[in-house]
């Protein structure tokens, strides 16, 4: 019995293991002159949503804080607001324990009546958080699905100034 659970703590020592060098080893993917041409993410109804060349603005949050800044933003728009600024709102919400995700945060994500795509997965929260400012609402404008700028915002009000003279 001693020598089985060794094992599986073993096991499971090595599997975290790996899991923490692919997060290590994550190619940064929000890069200036980095293309977005075949990325695909769920929306919070769990439909999946490829970008279009139209789209100008990624807007990711990465933080809990962060993230119910944009929802509290966006919930006092019309369910449309981003549409007119070929935008696409993003969240990391890998992050939380799937039990807590499940329960609780994709429930109330549900709920919204604007779109959310969602990254929830380590290693692609990795890559997109790779040499980012995670505190700050993070805008990636694109050229032709290319990221052409990134800029940081610290509160909802210059998200929306930014947005409004673009």
């Amino acid at each position: 019995m001693k020598i089985l659970l060794t094992l599986l703590m073993s096991a499971l020592f090595f599997i975290g293991c790996s899991d923490d060098a692919a997060v290590k080893n994550a190619q940064a993917k929000l890069v200036v002159g980095h293309t977005l041409a075949n990325l695909e993410l769920p929306d919070q109804h769990q439909k999946m949503k490829k970008l279009s060349k139209d789209t100008k603005y990624l807007i990711f949050s990465f933080s809990k804080p962060v993230g119910h800044m944009c929802n509290a933003f966006l919930q006092d728009k019309k369910p449309t607001y981003l549409q007119q600024f070929n935008a696409l709102y993003i969240a990391d919400v890998s992050p939380a324990p799937s039990i807590i995700k499940n329960m609780f945060i994709l429930p109330d994500l549900e709920k919204l009546p604007f779109e959310i795509l969602l990254i929830n997965d380590d290693k692609l929260s990795a890559e997109f958080q790779k040499g980012i400012d995670t505190t700050k609402i993070v805008v990636a404008t694109l050229d032709n699905f290319k990221i052409v700028k990134i800029d940081y915002f610290a509160d909802a009000k210059a998200l929306e100034s930014f947005l409004s003279k673009n």
